[in-house]
Parts: structure tokens; sequence; C-alpha cells
């Protein structure tokens, strides 16, 4: 999918429930994409294959990092993805 297709289908996105949970769950058990969509939401978002709507990217771009990282440190470590170089705090280093 172009970046132009994308924009056009996440422009006539309604609120998707199964693409906010997704994006939830990568946010708490992956680590380097974690890092990517704080800096970057839309491009990390579109290179995960995740259609967001603006209000949806809106919504999750409010979460506080901190709080995301919180959370996912209490996550048993058998289901989340490493990140090679993992700070202690949760932080990828990308």
């Amino acid at each position: 999918m172009t970046r132009r297709e994308y924009e056009r289908v996440r422009e006539r996105a309604v609120m998707s429930q199964p693409s906010v949970e997704r994006t939830i769950g990568k946010l708490c058990t992956d680590a380097d994409f974690r890092a990517r969509f704080f800096a970057n939401p839309e491009a990390a978002a579109h290179g995960a294959g995740l259609l967001l709507s603006p209000a949806e990217l809106q919504a999750l771009t409010a979460l506080s990092p901190e709080a995301v990282v919180r959370f996912a440190q209490a996550i048993d470590p058998r289901i989340t993805r490493l990140c090679p170089g993992e700070h202690a705090d949760g932080h990828c280093p990308r």
C-alpha cells in the first residue's frame, strides 16, 4: 500500500476498535515500536500497517509515554518483543 493510498483509507476510516487495540498492544509489548511511535506516531503506525483515523491517532498520541512504559514493565517478559540495547527504564534507544 502506498503512502497516498494509506492516507485515503485513513481519512475515510471510522473508529476501528481492532486497530486501536493492536496499537495499544504493540505499544505495551514492543519497545522498538513504542520508541518509533512516540517519536513519529503517524509514520510508526503506517510502517506497522495500522490504519488509524485522525481521531484515533490523536487519542493514542495523548497517552503518556511514561505511563505506557510503566505498564509495559509490568507485563510478563515472555510475551514482549525484545529491543536490543533497551534501557532499564523500558525505553528503546532508537
